[in-house]
């Protein structure tokens, strides 16, 4: 048995920069500045650091009081923001076909490893009516530390099927190097895929176990688990 973790943004859909501007007006919201979130590095994150080095930066102190009004003002946005028409807003090439395959395979499962908080990913895949796939998951609700969330995930995911997992067979899928690192202090595998803010050649200098430009042939990639022993 393998299993398969995916990241969320620009790895199985595109919300076209929705999180970004739905955390931009929820600081607003909350501290009265602009541009407390205008350096932010969101890409592979978690929402936890990504709020902690907003905080940091504006001089501001983070508790768990503060985490907790900025999630739901950020929960908000996100909503209003998704609702937006916009073009580029997709579930990626491939990712509905692999679901579907996946979801009565007997030998593959899966779950989600994301730096969102739990709530923000349940609002990003309903939006995209994918989250009914996802049973279980590693959150920034978990940890603010990326590299903590495979564990997570894997110790989560013995829980519901009663053994354990080896860190060979779990592999992390995700559009960033941030995704990529994560995935070694477990012993995980990682699986990077171009479809997001990183090119292929920035990926590749990662150094993930596998690579893919995306996952629109969704055979190749799947057979990529099912050749491995």
């Amino acid at each position: 048995m393998k299993l398969l973790l995916f990241d969320i943004d620009l790895t199985l859909i595109n919300t076209a920069g929705a999180g970004r501007r739905a955390m931009i007006y929820a600081f607003e919201d909350l501290f009265g500045t602009q541009d407390g979130m205008s350096h932010a590095d969101f890409a592979g994150r978690t929402d936890t650091g990504i709020l902690k080095d907003a905080l940091h930066r504006q001089a501001l102190d983070w508790s768990s009081e503060i985490e907790e009004k900025f999630k739901q003002a950020y929960f908000e946005n996100l909503k209003r923001e998704l609702r937006q028409p916009n073009p580029k807003k997709r579930v990626l090439p491939g990712i509905l076909e692999i679901l579907d395959i996946l979801a009565t395979h007997p030998k593959l499962k899966f779950g989600l490893l994301t730096g969102n908080w739990r709530e923000g990913a349940r609002i990003k895949l309903e939006h995209f009516n994918i989250y009914h796939y996802f049973c279980f998951g590693a959150f920034s609700d978990d940890s603010g530390i990326r590299s903590e969330l495979p564990q997570i995930a894997a110790r989560r995911f013995e829980q519901i099927i009663g053994q354990t997992v080896s860190p060979n067979d779990v592999y992390v899928i995700g559009d960033t190097p941030h995704d990529v690192a994560c995935s070694r202090p477990f012993g995980a595998k990682s699986v990077a895929v171009a479809t997001g803010l990183y090119s292929y050649d920035q990926l590749q200098a990662a150094h993930p176990d596998f690579l893919f430009h995306d996952l629109s042939d969704c055979q190749i990639f799947l057979h990529l688990f099912n050749e491995m022993k």
